[in-house]
Parts: structure tokens; C-alpha cells; sequence
């Protein structure tokens, strides 16, 4: 192991943004961990994969069965991760679920399984990481997020939006709880990628058909229009490998020198322009009441708190 490389624990890595950054990340000389759930059956193909990727780049790139929304897979995970390396210096949040359909279509049980996936597994995933983190005085934690949190939101995408706004709100206070812990925070933001993820292809859709045939009454082919504007904002060239090359660079990047937040949005919903106000306005605030030595951390931060 070179002393740059890094032991990194990526959630929701079979596919998507998650597979791409886990093999990028792979590929630059790190020991990566591939969380997924179901690797002995549902997602042995994604296993398998990932060792055929691993053998071919000769690469430290491993799957590891983790289900976020089980502490007890989570904890075992966590504890093998440890168990093989003693620690885990990146921690990267992109577990995540998208749902389609009126927004009153969905149950409210259905609202609360998507928040528990986008969520909840990040605060599971937290309690089990950042002991050791904290311990040492150093890490970061990555939260892929969405343009759509502060960006334009197209209808019929509301749970999903909803849930990741949730989960990018957690991730600005956790920026602030762990900076006296040196374990710094970084938020990736990518834009719309209408190709070459399955976001949309895994995409689930609400439990209540009548109230979902009411709209579909107004808002006749919503979804495929909202698809085709979406597709012809993006330029021709957009690829999500994007995505894992920005996780791969902040991650690369010296300890108290990443970005706060990062945007990867080729179609340009707006939502650069918005973040940057709000985390604006959030570094003036925290100044203005004494803490803006919350805004940023480094290696020393931890030792300069605990000792």
C-alpha cells in the first residue's frame, strides 16, 4: 500500500454512480470497499464483476455485503473493514432510491421506505464510521447529493427530491459537528444523467393507482416530456463517469483542501447558482455568531479540541 493510498467504503456501489466511483477510485491506488446488499444471490453478477474488474486492473477493489438499512449488516461490514485494515479513511454516502409518480399517489409508508434508504442508511452508516474517525483526528465523509435539492425540480419526482434534500440538510450540519474532529465533509452534487445509470430503470412508483389515473387525466405523458427536455439540455458528450472523477479528485486532494460542495451538472438546472448562496449565507451566519472555525478543518483540527 503506497502512503497515498486511501481505505475508502463506498455504499450502493453495484451500479450507477456508485460502481463507477468505486472502480475509479480503484483504479487511482486505493483499497476501496464496494457496499452492497444480496451479494450472494440477487447481486452475485455484480460480485463477480467486481472481481473480474479487480483481477484485470490489478486493483484493491473489493464487494462487501452491507445493507443500509440493517445496523447489523452495516456494524459487520464496518467491523470487517476494520478488522482487515484497522481503519477507514473515506467514508462515501451514495446509497439511494428514486420513486416516480404524483406525489399523493404515494402512501405514506412508501415516503418513509425512501427516507430510510436516502436518509436513515446515512445515519447508520455514520454511527458505525466515524468513531474511529473521530479517534483519529482525520477523514472525510463524502454525501453524493442532487441538483435537484436546490435546483429545478420537474413534477412527479417529489419523494425523491424531497428525501434528498433531507439527506444533503444532514450532511451541512455534519460538516459542522465533525470539523473540530478534523474529519472534513465534502457534498457532490451531480446534475440529471438521463444515460448510463439505472436510477430511472430501478425507479419505483406509487402504491395508490386511482389517485395515480387522476393525474395521469391532467399530466398525460408528463414523465416522458419531462425525460426528452431533460436529455436535450444535456450536452451530447455527458457521461456519469463524470460523477466518479470528481469523487475521485476531492478524495485525492490534501486534507483541509476539498470543496466544500461540488456541482457536476452538464445541464445546468440552476442549482450552482442556488448552493452557492445558501452556503454563503451559512458561512456569514456561523461567523456572525462566533463560529467560523466551524467552515473549515484540517489534520490538526482533532488534536487542538482533545488534547
Amino acid at each position: 500500500m503506497t502512503t497515498e493510498a486511501k481505505i475508502i467504503l463506498i455504499t450502493g456501489a453495484s451500479s450507477g454512480f456508485g460502481a463507477l466511483a468505486a472502480r475509479a477510485l480503484a483504479d487511482a491506488g486505493n483499497i476501496v470497499y464496494a457496499g452492497m446488499r444480496e451479494t450472494a444471490d440477487r447481486n452475485a453478477d455484480k460480485v463477480q464483476a467486481l472481481k473480474d474488474y479487480a483481477e484485470q486492473h490489478r486493483a484493491k477493489l473489493f464487494a462487501i455485503e452491507m445493507d443500509v438499512n440493517d445496523q447489523r449488516s452495516v456494524d459487520a461490514a464496518v467491523s470487517e473493514i476494520l478488522s482487515d485494515y484497522g481503519q477507514i479513511d473515506v467514508l462515501i454516502h451514495n446509497a439511494g432510491h428514486m420513486v416516480v409518480g404524483a406525489a399523493e399517489a404515494f402512501t405514506p409508508e412508501q415516503l418513509a421506505d425512501l427516507y430510510n434508504v436516502n436518509v436513515l442508511s446515512t445515519q447508520r452508516v455514520n454511527r458505525a464510521v466515524l468513531p474511529q474517525m473521530r479517534e483519529r483526528g482525520t477523514g472525510l465523509v463524502v454525501w453524493v447529493s442532487s441538483s435537484s435539492v436546490k435546483g429545478g425540480t420537474p413534477p412527479y419526482l417529489a419523494p425523491y427530491f424531497a428525501a434528498k434534500a433531507g439527506m444533503d440538510a444532514l450532511a451541512v450540519s455534519y460538516a459542522a459537528e465533525l470539523a473540530r474532529f478534523g474529519v472534513e465533509t465534502s457534498i457532490i452534487v451531480p446534475g440529471s444523467f438521463t444515460k448510463g445509470t439505472n436510477h430511472f430503470q430501478h425507479a419505483g412508483f406509487p402504491s395508490d393507482e386511482a389517485v395515480q389515473k387522476a393525474y395521469d387525466a391532467k399530466y398525460a405523458g408528463l414523465m416522458d416530456q419531462v425525460s426528452e427536455k431533460l436529455a436535450a439540455l444535456a450536452p451530447d458528450d455527458i457521461d456519469p463517469k463524470m460523477v466518479a472523477d470528481e469523487i475521485v479528485r476531492v478524495v485525492a486532494l490534501p486534507a483541509g483542501q476539498r470543496p466544500y460542495r461540488s456541482h457536476i451538472d452538464p445541464a445546468d438546472d440552476g442549482s450552482a447558482a442556488v448552493s452557492k448562496l445558501a452556503d454563503q449565507t451559512r458561512k456569514q451566519f456561523l461567523t456572525r455568531i462566533g463560529l467560523s472555525d466551524l467552515l473549515k478543518t484540517s489534520p490538526t483540527a482533532a488534536n487542538h479540541i482533545l488534547n
